[in-house]
């Protein structure tokens, strides 16, 4: 039911309600509006099949070490406890991997320290691989952060996995079928949101002008 419009009575009046009158009419009837697993929904008063809370992350966390290959459209990455130059530098090898012919790579990666270390600028010289580095807090303009919206969705969102072995099983479940359903709907879709989300933060469009100038 829509709220702040109306529909015709028998009558031939427009009744219109409001939200919160709307609320107060359904919580006297013992319904509320509730977030269950599998997103948000209006339910009876009872206890809804929730998840969990995550204010104590006895388990730690995890960050992701992601590459994209935009001329192929693929995405790979793994699992770390940390970032650091190490696993940096493991990363940057296994794009060359993916590229063993010796062509030129370009990399763009954000102003994290753990990217600029010596070791990382000398294995990048004798490799052929050069590092372009986003602006200051500008790490939005990576065109890999697109792809970070659909991984998310697909694979954390409404998830309770039990451990991180089981949340980088799942990961990488996604990163398979991902990359052999590139151009799926799903996918599509959410990268388009996760570009307007971006977009719609920093108040920018790639390219062009600002969102409160563009016409």
């Amino acid at each position: 039911m829509p709220y702040g419009g109306g529909r015709a009575a028998p009558h031939g009046r427009v009744i219109r309600i409001s939200r919160e009158a709307l609320r107060c009419l359904l919580a006297r009837g013992g319904v509320t509006f509730q977030r269950p697993r599998r997103g948000r929904s209006w339910a009876a008063q009872k206890h809804p099949d929730r998840l969990p809370a995550t204010y104590h992350r006895t388990h730690g966390v995890r960050y992701f070490h992601g590459c994209y290959s935009v001329g192929d459209d693929r995405l790979w990455g793994v699992d770390r406890r940390k970032k650091s130059a190490v696993n940096t530098l493991a990363a940057l090898k296994s794009i060359r991997a993916a590229r063993p012919d010796g062509a030129p790579l370009h990399v763009i990666l954000d102003n994290l320290s753990a990217h600029k270390g010596a070791d990382i600028r000398r294995w990048a010289k004798n490799n052929n691989v050069e590092s372009c580095f986003t602006p200051t807090y500008a790490s939005w303009a990576n065109p890999i952060e697109a792809h970070f919206g659909p991984l998310r969705q697909f694979t954390i969102v409404n998830s309770n996995h039990p451990n991180h072995t089981m949340q980088t099983r799942a990961l990488h479940a996604y990163l398979r079928w991902r990359n052999t359903n590139a151009r799926h709907r799903d996918v599509l879709a959410a990268e388009r949101k996760e570009r307007a989300r971006i977009r719609s933060e920093k108040c920018i469009r790639w390219g062009g002008r600002t969102l409160a100038t563009a016409t």
